[in-house]
């Protein structure tokens, strides 16, 4: 059974989740301050974390970096009443893998939260996966602990980068739309905000590429998409 870590600080909200959330099957863990999530997400292994973004003693944006830098890639889902556009970016710069915003459609969120589960599934069901190398980047990813090697140096992804870089790794030069990559990545059809797939190129880019500002690996086609140049 898959295992839900909720981190949202109004109870009635935690109810709710953790209903629909049996209804469908998962297991939930909740924790009602950042300070206890922030635990719970490093010590009981959940398969997917919801974060609430305004929480007491530690907010969401932190817990999400920590885990992060702590070398963390479990899934997460930020739940946020704000509606700023930056408030949303800075989520997904801190290494979330996607967000929601309140007041959201529990159809909508539950989709989410199956295709993130799903995902995860799937990798330790199939066991481990091959290395994929390409000598002319410099880079090896390591399908087992969801990171990647450039020239040897370890570089820490999150699950979604990762495989963002695996699959664009697997299909050198060829040019993918942002939907596409939403649906075959993030595994959203009709949910998911193009912006999911913007930062998540930005932070890759950031990571892998020797000049960010100017890659030479994950590169724009204009008007189009994304694509991998060995």
């Amino acid at each position: 059974m898959s295992k839900v870590l909720i981190v949202e600080d109004e109870r009635a909200i935690v109810e709710i989740l953790k209903f629909n959330l049996s209804r469908e099957g998962y297991e939930t863990l909740e924790a009602l301050d950042g300070e206890a999530g922030l635990q719970l997400a490093r010590t009981a292994d959940p398969d997917l974390i919801l974060l609430d973004v305004m929480l007491p003693k530690l907010d969401g944006f932190s817990i999400c970096r920590q885990l992060r830098e702590g070398g963390i890639s479990t899934p997460i889902i930020m739940l946020t009443a704000r509606e700023e556009e930056n408030d949303k970016v800075f989520g997904l710069e801190a290494g979330a893998d996607d967000y929601i915003t309140k007041p959201f459609s529990m159809r909508e969120l539950m989709a989410r939260v199956k295709a993130n589960i799903r995902r995860r599934t799937l990798d330790s069901a199939e066991g481990p996966a091959p290395s994929q190398e390409t000598p002319s980047t410099g880079l090896v990813l390591d399908p087992d602990g969801f990171a990647a090697r450039k020239n040897g140096v370890l570089v820490e992804l999150t699950q979604k980068e990762f495989d963002l870089l695996s699959f664009l790794m697997a299909a050198p030069d060829k040019v993918f739309t942002r939907e596409e990559l939403l649906d075959k990545v993030w595994n959203y059809d009709y949910y998911g905000d193009m912006r999911t797939v913007d930062v998540t190129v930005r932070r890759l880019r950031e990571k892998i590429e020797d000049d960010p500002g100017k890659p030479a690996h994950i590169l724009t086609k204009r008007g189009a998409g994304y694509y991998f140049v060995l």
